[in-house]
């Protein structure tokens, strides 16, 4: 099995630093999805495999949008500018593409390419409140091509008395799980994203409850 988190980390690896103007975004979900690494960890330690986590901060660059996206470097959240990321330089672009953002998906292509799973999935989480609306969905299973996968993930976690939606609350088809999208079609694989609500996500009864759901339906694909 091969899981990834491309927002496991808020990170500032050297030779960046927190700009003084963008201290208020250390510890919100702007700059990583709070609860998701541990999340990882425990599922993978039920289901075995490899794990690929960030190492740094989506707002240096994030691992989970294209080269050449606009929001690739996000320039601005909650309505207020992004220092770090103001003016950037072509120059500035390619190192942190080179120095963060290709070595991930260097990582995430060799452990979907390795895995024998012929599912690959990704783990992420959501904030409960997004520019001023209330988020009451739980769980979130995102897809672009795999709709019956998803559909089967879903079904398993209501099972579970879970709130569960399909591509909400953002849309695979929307381009919104590119990393382990992009990989397992390289490798002939099946993806899937796994969104769960922030609030949730760090609460240990609701994590424990479902890794168990997801590393049950996970090894059931095995059997």
């Amino acid at each position: 099995m091969a899981l990834t988190c491309e927002h496991a980390s808020q990170r500032m690896p050297e030779p960046w630093e927190w700009p003084a103007a963008d201290h208020w975004l250390v510890g919100t979900h702007w700059a990583y999805d709070i609860g998701a690494a541990e999340l990882v960890r425990e599922l993978v330690e039920e289901v075995g495999g490899v794990a690929v986590l960030s190492r740094f901060t989506r707002l240096l660059a994030d691992p989970n949008r294209p080269e050449g996206s606009p929001t690739l470097f996000r320039t601005a959240a909650d309505g207020h500018a992004v220092e770090l990321n103001r003016g950037l330089s072509e120059a500035e672009r390619e190192r942190r593409l080179e120095r963060l953002w290709r070595p991930y998906h260097r990582a995430v292509d060799e452990a979907v390419a390795g895995s024998r799973s012929a599912v690959a999935l990704s783990v992420h989480t959501f904030t409960p409140v997004y520019e001023g609306a209330q988020r009451r969905l739980e769980v979130g299973v995102l897809f672009d091509r795999e709709q019956e996968l998803a559909r089967a993930l879903g079904d398993a976690l209501a099972a579970e008395g879970l709130w569960v939606e399909l591509n909400e609350p953002y849309s695979g088809k929307e381009g919104l799980i590119y990393a382990i999208d992009r990989h397992a079609r390289a490798h002939g694989r099946r993806a899937v994203e796994l969104e769960v609500r922030q609030d949730l996500a760090v609460d240990d009864f609701f994590r424990a409850r479902l890794v168990r759901t997801v590393a049950r339906w996970l090894t059931s694909l095995c059997a």
